[in-house]
């Protein structure tokens, strides 16, 4: 009976130890990331590409991302996770270049980075400590993001038809912002109990959390400061 209670202390510490370590990981990864996506987003500000190299971004990303995930155990893990996070970074150069030619463009894009700051914090912090599990969100959440696809879909096809989508277009951004909120909860709190194994498929996620946060945060300050 001894022996038996000294092995499972010791499978819990070894299981706390390995969470603890993809938690460390994962954030220092995302950091650097962010950085270098920051790094890319102001070359790409000071090429100032067309839009349509956005568009071609997370085009590419999406494949990155699948390769991502076919390789996340590998030594390529890493460099696929800066090339996708830089690229997502350069993508974004021209919609930050859009929002600055507005009135109070940097005043919207400077709102919408601290506002996504102080949300990511805000509610990271609130799972690590609480160490809650949010994992009963992932239905609602897979039965948003359904909705946020067709959602696109329409915001694509229905102007070919001549119909005015600007309504839907900030009920999309709406969305998004509030489905990527739950993500952070529930992403965060599979990593804090151990659910998540490997932090750079945990970091992948995180970022894509805060990028899409980020610019749909920017898209709803955009239209209520009426630009």
């Amino acid at each position: 009976m001894s022996n038996t209670r000294t092995i499972n202390t010791s499978q819990t510490e070894q299981s706390v130890l390995q969470t603890n370590k993809v938690i460390r990981n994962t954030y220092m990864l995302l950091a650097m990331t962010l950085a270098f996506s920051a790094v890319t987003a102001g070359i790409s500000m000071a090429i100032n590409p067309p839009f349509i190299v956005y568009l071609g971004s997370v085009i590419t990303s999406f494949i990155l991302l699948f390769i991502i995930n076919k390789k996340q155990n590998s030594s390529a893990a890493l460099p696929l996770t800066f090339l996708f996070t830089g690229l997502m970074g350069f993508g974004l150069g021209p919609i930050l270049n859009m929002y600055l030619g507005m009135a109070n463009g940097g005043q919207i894009i400077m709102t919408a980075l601290g506002m996504t700051a102080l949300t990511f914090v805000g509610l990271s912090a609130y799972v690590l400590t609480s160490k809650k599990d949010f994992s009963f969100m992932g239905g609602f959440l897979a039965a948003g993001s359904i909705v946020l696809i067709v959602a696109m879909l329409a915001l694509f096809i229905l102007p070919l038809f001549g119909v005015n989508v600007g309504g839907l277009s900030i009920a999309f951004s709406a969305l998004v912002v509030l489905l990527m909120a739950g993500f952070i909860l529930y992403d965060t709190s599979n990593i804090v109990n151990g659910t998540y194994t490997n932090y750079v498929m945990a970091t992948v996620g995180l970022y894509l959390n805060i990028y899409n946060l980020f610019v749909h945060l920017m898209s709803l300050i955009g239209v209520f400061s009426e630009d």
